[in-house]
């Protein structure tokens, strides 16, 4: 299910939301601009790659110098392909502007990253081994839903059911929508801790640690007088 539109109007331009945006799609295309293996290495260094962390002899010889964590936000910039990109892209575009004007610009910008840290942290927490880069926006977007299932849990969700790529449409309340995105989550997250031999290249845990996260801190970040609406 592909999330098309919402109903929620916004009053103020999401100008911090549009930001992100920006910089993730330059950064993007400036990276398909550079030799391949000048964007595997930026990968590396940029991206969180969690044995980095949890053994740091093997990021020494592997080349990779101390960044003091910096990649658990850095990686937040980072895409793999043009799908990833597009849709983390289009998630911000939909739900981010509602939860920008709740909080405000700057309050948004902190949010934004604290959420996409702390499920950055969760990706690593569960797969501590892992030698690849995790990299892209999807914690960090998890974390607005999880702030857009309580603000507005029944705005109606226009939803695309890719089904031989014919035109279905149909409207969901957000708590049906994100509910199910939750649960898809939970899913694809504990099946490789439940059979041996399945491994993932989605960071399932960061989602879900983003989406916790945006649901416990969003009340901290909303204005004075958007707190009073809850």
């Amino acid at each position: 299910m592909i999330p098309i539109r919402d109903n929620i109007y916004c009053k103020k331009k999401p100008y911090v939301s549009w930001g992100i945006m920006a910089v993730c799609m330059v950064i993007f295309l400036l990276m398909k601009l550079m030799p391949l293996e000048t964007q595997r290495q930026l990968t590396y260094l940029y991206g969180m790659v969690p044995i980095r962390y949890s053994n740091p002899q093997w990021a020494v010889a592997f080349g990779l110098p101390p960044d003091k964590f910096l990649s658990f936000l850095t990686n937040l910039f980072l895409h793999g392909g043009w799908v990833h990109l597009v849709f983390n892209m289009w998630f911000i575009w939909i739900f981010a502007n509602s939860i920008e004007n709740r909080m405000g610009h700057i309050r948004f910008l902190f949010f934004y990253l604290i959420c996409g840290f702390i499920a950055t942290f969760a990706q690593w927490y569960f797969d501590r081994q892992a030698v690849i880069p995790i990299v892209g926006a999807s914690g960090a977007i998890a974390g607005i839903l999880g702030a857009y299932f309580f603000l507005y849990p029944y705005a109606r969700i226009v939803i695309w059911l890719p089904l031989l790529f014919l035109p279905i449409f149909f409207e969901l309340p957000a708590i049906s929508f994100l509910g199910f995105w939750v649960i898809m989550q939970m899913y694809k997250a504990s099946t490789p801790l439940v059979f041996e031999g399945i491994t993932t290249d989605v960071a399932w845990w960061a989602h879900l640690g983003g989406f916790v996260a945006g649901s416990f801190l969003y009340p901290l970040f909303l204005k004075g007088e958007e707190k009073n609406k809850e």
